[in-house]
């Protein structure tokens, strides 16, 4: 039984072949551009740090205790509040010592009159012991009686000295009592924060029973342990950075304010203070860092990323960015940290480094900027002529290309009557002819 397909005429066999062909001989061949990052060589500071520790924030953190034993009458800071060196904290009961000291000074004021009284009577036992002596040389008067005046005058020059120690241990017992009062008066013994409050109103409390915490953070101090091979690296007052979790990406300046002369021997490690201002409370006492020493700075470096420094075949260098193609040159590297490098020859200042992706890069290059580039994806269309037997319109494809300046790509489509150029694709993307079936046969 024979096929009730329509047969296909010469020229509609022949359309497949020829627009095979045709896209074999429209597929260009084109460099691969490869996307980097560029930038100007600049002027910087960078610092090599020869030792990294992990360290823990310390401060000074003095409690307020009672000088004197009694019950808490009243708490006036809460948790968290800011007090000043002297600032009142805290008050005992002081009723009683307000009574004794009363006390005291009435037993001072009799001191004084009693002195007063004293000082008289020698008076009167002084005039009268020269009369007795005066009448004794005439011989008006016996021996017997000018003992007994010299006997009086003597007691009352005892008596005044009495009374004036006596005056004297008044004043003391008064000092004492007023000194007691004062210290009812809890204060603050450092300007801070109160960071923790153990006792309420109306608990007992004596000078062994902290009452607030007071933490100074103006002036942070990490803690870190240094191995035994990096001491010989470091000394007082060298600068150091550090870093904390709770401020990713941000690091704090301070430096060495104390090195242990001793190392523990389970660990092998001296401990370290490292202090660090902190005007404005940022770091906390307790939070975790890390701290890495600088040994040297060099404060106008020429500078480049970290990540711009390659390894060509044993060189090191970096690519430069020359008319949209990578260059290589060799450099002489400086203090390298971990996110610049210092150059010391090899490039000048301006220079237009490549920086991202620089590692996948071989000398000659071609580059496109990170992000950049003069085009979007273009696409072609060509709509297939249509022809009096109609036929059916092939369909070409082109290759692609992504460089800096970008590519054109076509589409063409062969018909049985000849053929119809596409639309051209926009620069720097790619381009694909969509073919479209002619009308059919009348």
């Amino acid at each position: 039984m024979r096929s009730s397909s329509r047969p296909q005429s010469p020229a509609s066999r022949s359309t497949p072949a020829c627009s095979a062909g045709t896209a074999r001989r429209r597929r260009p061949i084109r460099s691969r551009r490869r996307q980097a990052g560029v930038a100007a060589l600049p002027d910087g500071a960078v610092t090599r740090q020869a030792v990294r520790a992990p360290a823990a924030a310390a401060v000074s953190s003095p409690w307020s205790s009672p000088k004197t034993a009694g019950r808490l009458q009243e708490i006036s800071v809460k948790l968290g509040d800011r007090v000043s060196r002297g600032q009142r904290i805290a008050r005992i009961e002081d009723e009683e010592i307000r009574e004794q000291v009363k006390q005291a000074e009435a037993a001072l004021e009799v001191g004084k009159a009693t002195i007063r009284q004293r000082e008289a009577d020698l008076d009167l036992a002084k005039t009268n012991v020269e009369r007795s002596r005066n009448l004794f040389q005439r011989q008006l008067l016996p021996q017997q009686t000018l003992d007994d005046a010299e006997a009086k005058y003597q007691s009352a020059q005892a008596a005044l000295d009495l009374a004036r120690a006596q005056n004297t241990q008044s004043q003391a017992r008064l000092d004492e009592l007023r000194f007691t009062l004062e210290n009812t008066v809890i204060l603050s013994p450092v300007n801070g924060f109160v960071s923790r409050r153990t006792v309420d109103p109306g608990a007992y409390v004596s000078p062994n029973s902290p009452v607030v915490e007071v933490v100074d953070i103006q002036r942070v101090r990490m803690v870190a342990n240094i191995v035994e091979k990096d001491l010989k690296q470091i000394g007082v007052s060298d600068m150091a950075r550090v870093e904390v979790d709770a401020f990713p990406g941000e690091s704090f300046m301070g430096r060495i304010a104390r090195i242990s002369p001793v190392l523990d021997p389970s660990t092998r490690t001296a401990p370290i203070e490292v202090e660090i201002a902190n005007d404005q409370y940022r770091l906390k006492p307790g939070m975790y860092a890390r701290v890495g020493i600088v040994t040297e700075s060099h404060p106008n470096a020429l500078v480049v990323p970290t990540n711009a420094v390659v390894d060509a075949n044993g060189t090191r260098g970096v690519y430069l960015s020359v008319d949209s193609f990578a260059q290589f040159h060799p450099v002489k590297i400086g203090i390298e940290g971990n996110e610049r490098t210092e150059i010391l020859d090899g490039v000048a200042e301006g220079d237009r480094v490549v920086t991202t992706g620089a590692a996948g890069l071989r000398n000659g290059d071609p580059i496109v900027l990170a992000g950049g580039g003069e085009g979007g994806r273009g696409r072609g269309r060509g709509r297939a002529s249509q022809g009096a037997g109609g036929s059916e319109a092939a369909r070409g494809s082109v290759g692609s290309g992504s460089g800096f300046q970008g590519s054109r790509a076509q589409g063409s489509a062969v018909t049985q009557q000849g053929t119809e150029q596409g639309t051209e694709g926009r620069e720097g993307g790619r381009g694909r002819f969509g073919g479209r079936r002619g009308g059919q046969q009348q």
